[in-house]
């Protein structure tokens, strides 16, 4: 049965985003992309190359996609944002078709462009199983 549910990404910050802006302070935002599923991050005014967002986001979950993708981008005023760099995150092993909860506590990735790394994002993942999905047998559950 392929997996249902909720994969909560939370977006912490980022280190050493490399400035594609040469006119000033980066302002920094993410896109996320699941699927047809597509969201925006809050623009990181003023933060430069360390932003700090502290968001969440939802995505509903209904069948076996392998990845959760993310594009960097610096907002700029009166022209075309500067795109900074992306990345691709494997969902294997925190979506699963067991209906079991999936997790991943917040954890640095690499930034990359043109095959080089442009800074660090931090991410951290929640895959929450719609009731009755799944095989809940081989749930990890602590003993009580």
């Amino acid at each position: 049965m392929a997996p249902r549910g909720t994969l909560e990404v939370t977006l912490v910050g980022a280190k050493d985003l490399k400035n594609m802006d040469s006119m000033g302070m980066m302002d920094p935002y993410v896109v996320f992309t699941y699927k047809d599923q597509e969201k925006k991050s809050q623009v990181a005014n003023g933060q430069g190359s360390v932003p700090d967002w502290n968001e969440t986001f939802l995505f509903t979950i209904a069948d076996a996609e392998d990845e959760l993708r993310l594009k960097i981008y610096d907002e700029d005023s009166g022209s075309s944002d500067d795109y900074v760099g992306e990345l691709t995150i494997p969902l294997e092993g925190i979506v699963t078709d067991t209906g079991c909860e999936g997790r991943m506590p917040p954890t640095p990735y690499e930034v990359m462009r043109n095959d080089k790394i442009r800074g660090e994002i931090t991410i951290g993942l929640f895959f929450n199983p719609e009731p009755g999905s799944g095989d809940h047998h081989d749930c990890d559950e602590e003993d009580e």
